[in-house]
């Protein structure tokens, strides 16, 4: 249900002390927990949600209770356990990988085995050696690591019980033997190795300096890491700033263009508008002329009708029309209807 609590066996029919597993707005629900009696205020969880929460009990409010997350894994955290000789490095277990943590370093964890085939169930740390912890896998097998000896592949693989899934390992304070819990209820344990058990000359020193040199190794490139981000970022923000500017000039330019392209077209239609009204002007000039025109050819034959054709002098021919004058066609008609009768 999200909580971790605290029981007292004094009364334990209730938890004395409660806390609730709120990790920015989300309820996570707790699957392993790690106490280190040599560190009281502070204990780990494993949560479904792949985090492993840093917990202290000791603050004032409930906020404050959870100092740090580490995420890294894709799966639900099953195994978890702080190195009993240096308490600030912490290992973890979940999908197909075991991770080994620092306290002081959020972003990743410092070093990690290989990708298995098989879902990897449970881990714990040797109790005499600081370089050796053991895993289980679904397919049955436990795993042996030896950091000093390999770091990528188990110094050793011991198939147990069959074919069952195993799913807890424990270690008792000797490091003498090795007790495994599998799926179909049985318990199996192990006799380890002297060499398995048995502290070697100068391990801590050695495992000290690699957990040290790795934690190193990591800030380096969380912090060059970090670099090329903000290298990215302001790269992207120049890039944004030339193109807007660009879209600004652009802009501008269009405006410009378009200031340009309508003064042009006002100044043509202008043109065409006063070359449209010289052309009326001088069409209704030239139909007044035409009327003008028009008016006197029909006023000539009027002139014509109405004046008296002058006799010729004697001596001179006169050149008449082919068309005689009506008065003289009347005459003329007269003068033959006469001598007919």
């Amino acid at each position: 249900d999200g909580r971790v609590l605290w029981w007292d066996i004094r009364k334990i029919s209730e938890p004395t002390d409660s806390l609730v597993l709120e990790y920015e707005g989300q309820r996570l629900g707790g699957v392993s927990l790690d106490f280190e009696s040599t560190m009281p205020t502070k204990f780990l969880v494993g949560t479904e949600q792949k985090i492993v929460l840093l917990c202290n009990r000791k603050a004032k409010t409930p906020a404050e209770r959870i100092t740090a997350a580490y995420s890294d894994h894709v799966g639900a955290v099953y195994g978890l356990q702080r190195n009993p000789f240096y308490p600030k490095n912490f290992l973890t277990v979940s999908d197909w990988q075991a991770r080994i943590w620092s306290e002081d370093f959020k972003e990743s964890p410092i070093t990690w085995t290989r990708q298995h085939r098989h879902y990897v169930t449970d881990g714990r740390w040797s109790p005499t050696r600081p370089a050796v912890f053991f895993t289980t896998q679904w397919n049955g097998t436990l795993d042996i690591w030896d950091l000093v000896f390999k770091h990528r592949e188990p110094a050793l693989t011991v198939k147990v019980g069959g074919d069952s899934p195993l799913f807890s390992v424990a270690v008792p304070d000797n490091g003498r033997m090795v007790a495994v819990g599998a799926h179909d209820g049985t318990v199996t344990l192990l006799e380890l190795s002297d060499n398995l058990c048995t502290l070697q000359p100068n391990e801590k020193a050695s495992v000290s300096s690699m957990f040290e040199r790795e934690l190193r190794r990591e800030k380096t490139l969380e912090s060059r890491y970090r670099e090329m981000r903000a290298k990215e970022r302001a790269k992207s923000s120049a890039a944004g700033a030339l193109k807007e500017e660009s879209s600004e000039g652009a802009e501008a330019q269009n405006g410009h263009d378009d200031v340009v392209t309508e003064a042009t077209r006002m100044y043509w239609e202008t043109l065409a508008q006063e070359k449209s009204e010289r052309e009326r002007k001088a069409l209704k000039k030239a139909e007044g002329k035409v009327e003008k025109k028009k008016v006197e050819i029909d006023a000539e034959p009027h002139e014509m009708e109405t004046e008296p054709e002058p006799e010729p002098e004697p001596g001179h021919y006169s050149v008449r029309s082919r068309s005689p004058s009506p008065d003289r066609r009347h005459r003329r008609l007269q003068s033959e209807k006469a001598e007919a009768e």
